[in-house]
């Protein structure tokens, strides 16, 4: 049901003129910056990559002004694809009204608990009724929706995901973390462990691909997202060892003449600083 824009709430209006002064800039820049007129969907790609993980770092630090200067630039890449999209020439034309309401009658469809007769009381529910109609809708598979180019930590989890999403899963945790201690047994037995020799490299690193998938399997069941955990450990581990680095300095230290154990020290001290 069309709305008119009068009858609006003042708020909605104001977002609405909003996104229309960014329309309207982006109508100006394609037409008259050199810049902006050479661009393409393939040169914004990367760029496009580059923003969506700023914005991931920002939501990790919880900076709520740097969320919103990120969302803004996810933003504007998206208003740019759309407008590529609607000029003449392209094989297939849209615009980003083609786009809005591709994304509107998308959700609308996959919610039938809110917009149909279907029943759909849980999170867990939702997500089989969601998979369930990407099957209908011509998916090949329930896997198919899983980007190949994602990280293989996100692919893992992903696919964990669609997997239960039609019941292929563990029913309990103890389950999973037993699959765990198994997957780490198999990986052991690569390994000369007096030596440390590696038997079958091919297959050390497939046993090790095994013990990694299982614990991403294990952080879903303790509600852990392991892509989330293991970049705050690499933000921590950032933090401490540039304290070390610093802290060392400033004693007229440098890191290729301290042993491990005097390194240690500066590290222990930025773990009690909070670091």
């Amino acid at each position: 049901m069309e709305k008119n824009f009068d009858s609006l709430p003042k708020h909605r209006q104001d977002q609405l003129m909003a996104f229309d002064r960014l329309l309207t800039i982006m109508d100006e820049l394609r037409e008259q910056c050199p810049w902006d007129r050479k661009q393409t969907l393939e040169s914004l790609r990367h760029l496009t990559i580059e923003e969506t993980y700023e914005l991931s770092d920002a939501i990790l630090e919880n900076d709520r002004p740097e969320i919103k200067k990120e969302l803004g630039d996810l933003l504007l890449h998206i208003v740019f694809y759309a407008k590529i999209g609607s000029e003449e020439g392209n094989a297939y034309q849209f615009d980003i009204r083609d786009v809005l309401n591709g994304i509107c009658d998308k959700l609308i469809s996959r919610h039938p608990h809110i917009y149909g007769n279907a029943v759909a009381d849980t999170e867990e529910a939702v997500k089989q009724n969601w998979e369930k109609l990407k099957l209908k809708e011509g998916n090949k598979s329930v896997l198919s929706g899983v980007p190949g180019s994602l990280p293989a930590l996100v692919k893992a989890m992903r696919i964990q995901e669609k997997a239960r999403g039609v019941g292929f899963d563990w029913d309990e945790k103890q389950q999973v973390w037993d699959k765990v201690q198994e997957e780490l047994q198999e990986f052991k037995a690569n390994f000369n462990i007096e030596t440390g020799e590696v038997i079958d490299q091919r297959e050390a690193e497939g046993e090790f691909g095994d013990l990694l998938f299982s614990l991403v399997n294990y952080s879903r069941f303790v509600d852990i997202n392991p892509e989330t955990a293991l970049e705050r450990t690499n933000k921590k581990f950032i933090k401490r060892f540039q304290y070390l680095e610093e802290a060392s300095k400033a004693d007229g230290k440098s890191l290729s003449e301290m042993t491990l154990g005097e390194m240690d020290e500066y590290w222990n001290k930025a773990k009690t600083l909070g670091a």
